[in-house]
């Protein structure tokens, strides 16, 4: 189903029933499938909403913006157009970040957050060429499959790898470029020090992208009630590399603060 907020057009999936609903943002390359192990669970109990982000996807690519106050005014819009009164928000890598921002307003319903494997709020640092060829990665497969082999440890289902695949060249060219050139480069840390919500940070330990060492100096601090929650030997997709042990986490956590 398609809602149309802030003058684009979201894609979104709803499962599941609860009084408590979770809302989900995909990383850099995702889309709302990113999430569907986790919500094949999770729908049990909760209200569960995927959607595909601005430029991802199935949704709108006319967006001519994408910065990471773009992505959480469409969290917080859609969340508005869908009414949820009780509400968790969880967020991956990109996701983590845009959702970090919307948390910080301490929106109306808004229980807990999550996030997983999440970029930091502090600007990430990287050479400029890095930059220059993540733009690139998802013009082709090729590309799309090196960024793979780059970011998981784990092997995916030979099913699930086509998905990701398919969904990092299925993005819009301004989209593709706006996260390196602009919205990992962003400074948010000021905001989520106002984060008034029970937070979880589940961190792969060998995430290559988002890394442990990174979230304990950059992330963790900011954060007043963050608590880490660290899976064993597992890349940046691990709600795909290790969607069991990420579902777990979220449930345990959700369950200890309801």
């Amino acid at each position: 189903m398609h809602y149309l907020v802030n003058g684009v057009e979201l894609h979104v999936e709803q499962q599941g029933q609860g009084d408590t609903a979770l809302v989900f943002l995909h990383f850099y390359g995702g889309s709302a499938r990113t999430w569907d192990k986790i919500i094949d669970v999770l729908k049990e109990k909760y209200r569960c909403i995927a959607y595909d982000q601005r430029g991802w996807g199935n949704s709108d690519k006319s967006a001519t913006s994408y910065t990471i106050k773009d992505l959480a005014d469409d969290a917080h819009a859609l969340i508005q157009e869908l009414g949820l009164k009780r509400y968790a928000v969880i967020g991956h890598s990109m996701g983590g970040k845009a959702a970090q921002l919307l948390a910080s307003r301490n929106p109306a319903g808004l229980e807990a957050l999550i996030l997983v494997a999440p970029s930091p709020p502090t600007p990430q640092d990287m050479p400029q060429e890095i930059r220059n060829a993540m733009v690139h990665f998802y013009d082709t497969r090729e590309g799309a499959e090196m960024a793979l082999s780059n970011i998981t440890l784990l092997p995916l289902e030979e099913n699930i790898r086509e998905m990701v695949l398919e969904d990092m060249q299925k993005s819009a060219p301004l989209a593709r470029e706006a996260w390196p050139e602009t919205a990992m480069l962003e400074d948010i840390s000021g905001e989520v020090k106002n984060i008034n919500v029970p937070t979880l940070v589940i961190a792969g330990e060998s995430d290559p992208i988002d890394r442990l060492e990174t979230l304990k100096s950059e992330l963790l601090p900011r954060i007043p009630r963050a608590e880490l929650h660290v899976i064993p030997q597992t890349g940046h997709l691990s709600p795909l590399e290790a969607p069991n042990q990420v579902c777990k986490g979220i449930s345990n956590f959700l369950a200890k603060h309801s």
